[in-house]
């Protein structure tokens, strides 16, 4: 058996929160198996929350209050953790952000811009202030390092997703930032494609009609959980679990990467576009 790693509880609120149930459950003599008895959760799912690494459900956390006897702590201390675990992202992501350090494969379309999952600090901040334009700097700024933070998604070597990008080609020809910015934008992504952290297809400007062609979407599956869908609009998100829902954009998908560049043809797209810009030109 491993050694039992203590957590740093100013680390984060989930894990000063993740220490107190430990510290509390131990105080009461309990297992985690005891702890969990008579709800929906395994010992795994209590357990990824001691470490702070997943947040308490509602109901989960009113079973724990019953149980250990914590007079409703962790249910008042819910809405805590969720504020502090989608800090700088909207409110309606909430569930992407917790779903997807979970997921063992998220496919992701970019008809218009890159996801957040890719962009650069300076892409980041563009596309802050475009949706935001009165925004303050702090606010910006905040923005800015969520997205940055949900980027370490690709730098577990064991427990990372496999993950895929479809991006239409005008995203490589839209200078979002200057020519320098832009290139390293798109180096970013060649080096994760390169390193295989990610698979990354073109979708070809001149192809005609495609699905999805009204919006993007990412498409999560789980190794113990349904498979789930997120679209997003310019201030609104929506999750997607219904089966039949979930099964046309499956199809839709996978219609979609038929039609796109293989993954080593679209890198040599991504580079070439991204050497154009190093040398001041609009990449054609």
């Amino acid at each position: 058996m491993g050694a039992r790693k203590d957590i740093d509880g100013s680390a984060s609120v989930p894990a000063f929160y993740g220490k107190e149930l430990r510290f509390k459950r131990e105080a009461a003599g309990l297992t985690l198996e005891q702890t969990v008895e008579g709800s929906f959760y395994g010992t795994s799912y209590l357990s990824e929350i001691e470490r702070g690494q997943r947040r308490m459900p509602g109901d989960l956390a009113r079973h724990v209050d019953r149980v250990l006897g914590t007079d409703g702590f962790f249910e008042r201390c819910c809405e805590d953790v969720r504020r502090a675990k989608r800090k700088g992202h909207a409110e309606y992501f909430e569930y992407v952000l917790e779903a997807e350090k979970h997921a063992d494969a998220i496919e992701d379309w970019c008809p218009n811009v890159l996801t957040g999952l890719l962009q650069t600090p300076e892409y980041a901040r563009a596309m802050a202030l475009s949706a935001h334009p009165g925004a303050t700097e702090e606010w910006v700024e905040e923005k800015v390092a969520a997205r940055m933070r949900r980027a370490r998604l690709f730098e577990d070597d064991h427990d990372k997703p496999e993950y895929w990008a479809i991006m239409h080609e005008s995203i490589l020809r839209h200078p979002v930032l200057l020519p320098a910015e832009m290139a390293e934008q798109l180096d970013r992504i060649a080096a994760l494609a390169r390193r295989r952290r990610i698979f990354a297809q073109i979708l070809p400007w001149n192809g005609g009609t495609y699905p999805m062609m009204q919006g993007g979407a990412m498409m999560m599956t789980f190794p113990d959980a349904p498979p789930l869908v997120y679209t997003e609009s310019a201030y609104s998100g929506t999750t997607i679990d219904d089966p039949a829902l979930v099964k046309r954009y499956r199809k839709s998908y996978d219609l979609l990467r038929a039609a796109a560049l293989p993954p080593e043809a679209s890198l040599a797209m991504i580079e070439d576009a991204a050497e154009d810009y190093r040398n001041g030109k609009q990449p054609h």
